[in-house]
């Protein structure tokens, strides 16, 4: 049973704020070489950036454009690693590039194709092709006037479950995860940090040696406003808008367009029944709190993919919108889109005075890297505890080989016959493995429990409140799940009140425990 209280003062070698899937990576890395961890979220898991993402995993194609060649480099080289690691969560994907008269050249787009399948270390994801569309399943649902496209290879990824399963394995190896839980101060003493942190069941101090501020958009505000360092100024924050439609093409293959004012959008299959559209790039000034699509940036999204699909894209399509704000490092670039996408780290401070990492910037497909440079820094105050180890391991529910998928999906079907395929292959995408711990010796759906709309079922919210840390609908409905999109809200409400009284009944257990 998770610990929803707090817990007496603790002493940690490492505290980590925020977590989003830097903050839950570096726990991951940190925990696995051997330091004491801890990591405090104001939040949910993944409930800023890195569940907002296009959810690609991906070398970032546009980046050869802006010179950003490490960046694309280490992403490339990346994306057959993590899909090695999680290969339930993340699954190769074909994109389809339309040549569109009037923009970028075809021989510009052969030869940024070319460097990205050189640059890109692949073994199992296959190499760039040139399609016909007059003929071709992609150029189906195209305007007749695309004639020439580019197919090329890379990964989609569930951004949430992502930093969830990377908490998850932390955990598991005895890092601290605290979410609803805000770090309200945190200053240097006798070489290390004190933090005080506050929730719902009170305030705890922490000491900790080294402390490693991965907030995301809010890494400026922390400094500033938990830091006392008031003239912080080091992240541009960016917006990023999608919008979800009703399905606009029957094949699996992706989309990748291009617009007159140099942008792109993608066009990807999503949730089996819809195609997700985005994003935008528009510098933001706001609270990352309140960040939403506006009615500029639909129309933006509604027009360039009208001018590519045969049928017009309207409003009446729109099942959800999601915005996030990217905590770009300010490079003085001039446009949004131009800012660099590259991480940035800054350790500030030593063993005698107190030593923080600061993180700005970073991408899901990164993620990974980002958290051993972290773990560079810190090995340079700290010590060196162990070796390097992320790459080659498993996340939870990964223990299967990556293009084994459908194979492990055949094999729970059969040993769970009772179930639609759809609803087992919802599962495997989840979890993987750990489906069998949902399922257990449950012979029908009746078993499961309580049903609170699809096929979601007390069982499984049972599962994501025991081992996954989450506390309301919207954490199960929205980011553990993409539920929300298939239940009413009146299901929604009963879910509510039973992950409320659920919450409620551990920590009443919790809390008698301690006494």
């Amino acid at each position: 049973m998770k610990d929803y209280g707090m817990a007496e003062a603790e002493t940690v070698d490492i505290f980590i704020i925020g977590g989003g899937v830097n903050g839950a990576g570096v726990a991951r890395d940190a925990v696995g070489r051997g330091y004491s961890v801890m990591l405090a979220e104001m939040n949910d898991l993944a409930s800023g950036t890195s569940s907002a993402a296009t959810k690609l995993v991906h070398g970032g194609l546009r980046y050869l454009e802006h010179y950003e060649f490490r960046l694309v480099h280490e992403a490339l080289a990346e994306r057959e690693v993590l899909w090695a690691m999680a290969p339930h969560i993340i699954k190769p994907l074909r994109f389809v590039l339309p040549h569109h008269k009037g923009l970028r050249p075809a021989f510009v787009l052969r030869t940024g194709l070319a460097m990205y399948d050189y640059m890109g270390g692949r073994r199992l994801l296959p190499p760039t092709k040139t399609l016909d569309l007059r003929t071709h399943e992609a150029g189906r649902p195209l305007k007749a006037g695309y004639r020439t496209g580019f197919e090329y290879s890379d990964c989609w990824v569930d951004d949430a479950r992502l930093v969830v399963l990377n908490a998850r394995d932390a955990a598991d190896r005895g890092a601290i995860i605290k979410v609803r839980t805000k770090v309200v101060s945190a200053r240097r003493e006798n070489g290390g940090w004190t933090v005080d942190v506050e929730n719902d069941s009170g305030r705890q101090t922490v000491r900790a040696t080294l402390l490693v501020n991965a907030s995301g958009p809010w890494v400026d505000e922390v400094l500033r406003d938990t830091l006392g360092q008031s003239a912080a100024h080091n992240v541009r924050l960016v917006k990023g808008s999608h919008i979800v439609v009703r399905k606009l093409f029957e094949h699996d293959r992706c989309y990748i367009f291009q617009n007159a004012d140099g942008r792109i959008i993608f066009a990807i299959p999503y949730e089996n029944d819809y195609t997700l559209i985005g994003t935008t790039d528009e510098d933001y000034r706001a609270d990352p709190e309140d960040v939403a699509i506006s009615d500029a940036e639909i129309d933006y999204l509604l027009a360039a993919a009208s001018e590519y699909f045969a049928e017009p894209v309207t409003r009446e399509a729109i099942a959800w919108t999601y915005s996030g704000v990217r905590p770009l490092f300010d490079d003085g670039a001039s446009a949004a889109q131009e800012a660099t996408r590259d991480y940035v780290l800054k350790l500030d401070g030593d063993r005698q005075t107190g030593a923080l990492v600061n993180v700005f910037g970073g991408k899901l497909t990164t993620y990974r890297r980002l958290a051993d440079s972290v773990l560079d820094r810190i090995e340079s105050v700290l010590g060196k505890r162990g070796d390097k180890w992320t790459a080659g391991s498993k996340l939870p529910g990964g223990e299967f080989e990556p293009l084994s998928f459908e194979a492990e999906a055949r094999r729970l079907h059969k040993d769970y016959p009772g179930f639609a395929p759809d609803f087992i292959r919802r599962l495997m995408r989840l979890y993987g493995t750990k489906a069998r711990a949902i399922l257990t010796d449950s012979p029908s759906l009746e078993a499961l429990g309580a049903h609170f709309g699809a096929d979601l079922y007390a069982r499984e919210v049972d599962h994501l409140v025991d081992n996954e840390w989450a506390l309301t609908a919207e954490d199960i409905l929205w980011r553990r799940t993409k539920l929300g999109l298939r239940v009413s809200r009146e299901e929604a409400a009963r879910l509510e009140a039973y992950v409320a009284g659920k919450v409620a009944t551990s920590a009443h257990l919790v809390a008698a425990k301690a006494q």
